[in-house]
């Protein structure tokens, strides 16, 4: 008979973590195989636990783990007793016969791990739903988040010979042949840029870095916009700055081509009113998800993955990178920024989607035309991305910056500074402030 949960022993195999770690002792190259289904906290025990970080330690300095590296490895670093001594480890290569089976180990090694993680989050979820003090839909939230990361490294590692790649590549290059489509990415919806982009492309992190109060929002919004209402492209757009009734004033006024100011205070005539009512319709039947919350890197990457899978979003743009707060304190935020533009890279690859990240550029930009080393807080970001576009005004002569500003029309230009796959350019937009509308500027205008 089934005894209450606190007397149940959580789940665990001790033989099959005994067969993984002999069967890296066994054969060495066991251990590259044995790294994409486990961690060293999937083992149970916490002696297997040692044993495993010391076999991967060996193994990344290029040492064959066997009984006698590993025991002098274990004594190194002060640990052999809480490995269980110089009997237990020798009796570790008993424990298999061969190292066939290693990959077979290691999954039930994973998925008794996995039962233990779902047991803790549902535990720690039932305890915290007792707390009236608590927001049950923000405790959803958080264990649903949980429940998506508890999953998130556990990726089997991916290769393959260059015939099967070729013949993919291929048969990509004979469909896009075959659609004669325009573009292979998703077009941003400023013609002279996706002529040179071919479009947002999959697996791609694209920066659009801006000075402060220059249009970042709005550059972003209108890309997004154009993607979602007019190409039926799903789209997410996670705001960290605005809140999603700002966020929609702004689409309204874009779409319905109304001063933002008389939106926001009632100020529209009734011809004006048939147009936000038209515009708004439009929006409603776009495929368009806005999140405005304060994030982690750890909400961002929970809450894309979920987006993909649930709302099977092709695209998100994050509003901005240096908003993003930061789940360890201790860092400097030099390297948290580094951080989160690598993570944004590889979250962009693994769910095989655009990620386009906002970035301030430095204020001492607005002297000068911006460049790549304008980018605020960190040079990985530049390394990181595949695609950076830099929002620039020039300066009018005899005008400063602010008397720009109060213009309501004036030229902008996106500068694409960096692009990994096709050339580099400028292009020039136009900018109807009171709508916070780019718009692609008229040749004839040049």
């Amino acid at each position: 008979m089934a005894g209450s949960g606190k007397d149940r022993v959580p789940p665990h195999h001790e033989d099959a973590e005994r067969a993984v770690i002999g069967a890296m002792l066994i054969d060495h190259n066991t251990l590259i195989s044995i790294q994409q289904y486990i961690r060293s906290e999937d083992f149970y025990f916490p002696s297997h636990q040692i044993i495993y970080n010391a076999l991967l330690d060996l193994f990344s300095r290029g040492i064959k783990p066997d009984l006698l590296t590993l025991k002098a490895e274990l004594e190194k670093k002060q640990t052999l007793d809480k490995a269980g001594g110089h009997f237990n480890i020798a009796s570790l290569t008993h424990a298999v016969a061969s190292s066939a089976n290693a990959e077979y180990y290691a999954r039930i090694v994973q998925e008794c791990s996995l039962r233990r993680g779902l047991i803790q989050i549902s535990g720690e979820a039932a305890s915290r739903a007792y707390d009236e003090t608590l927001d049950p839909k923000l405790l959803l939230e958080e264990t649903q988040q949980k429940l998506f990361l508890v999953s998130d490294p556990r990726r089997i590692f991916h290769y393959n010979r260059t015939d099967v790649v070729v013949n993919d590549t291929v048969t990509y290059l004979e469909a896009v042949y075959n659609k004669k489509l325009d573009y292979t990415g998703i077009p941003s919806g400023f013609e002279s840029l996706d002529r040179w982009t071919s479009g947002f492309q999959n697996g791609e992190l694209i920066i659009i870095g801006a000075r402060p109060s220059m249009g970042k929002t709005a550059v972003g919004l209108n890309m997004a916009a154009n993607m979602s209402i007019r190409q039926k492209k799903c789209v997410a757009f996670f705001s960290l700055e605005m809140s999603e009734r700002s966020l929609m004033l702004r689409l309204i006024s874009s779409e319905a081509e109304i001063d933002s100011y008389k939106l926001r205070k009632g100020m529209f005539t009734h011809e004006e009113r048939k147009n936000i009512l038209s515009a708004s319709e439009r929006i409603h039947e776009a495929p368009f998800y806005i999140a405005d919350m304060s994030m982690t890197l750890g909400n961002i990457q929970a809450m894309a993955r979920m987006l993909r899978v649930q709302q099977k979003v092709e695209i998100i743009f994050i509003d901005y990178i240096g908003l993003i707060a930061q789940d360890h304190s201790h860092l400097k935020r030099y390297e948290f920024i580094s951080d989160v533009s690598r993570a944004l890279k590889g979250l962009a690859r693994d769910l095989d989607i655009p990620i386009v990240a906002l970035s301030q550029l430095r204020r001492e930009a607005e002297k000068e035309r911006p460049n790549l080393s304008d980018i605020r807080e960190s040079g990985s970001i530049e390394q990181d991305a595949d695609m950076v576009i830099l929002l620039n005004r020039d300066r009018e002569l005899g005008k400063t910056l602010e008397e720009q500003e109060k213009e309501p029309i004036t030229e902008v230009q996106l500068i694409l500074a960096k692009n990994r796959n096709g050339p580099v350019g400028t292009v020039k937009l136009t900018f109807n402030k009171p709508f916070t509308k780019f718009l692609p500027r008229d040749s004839s205008q040049d």
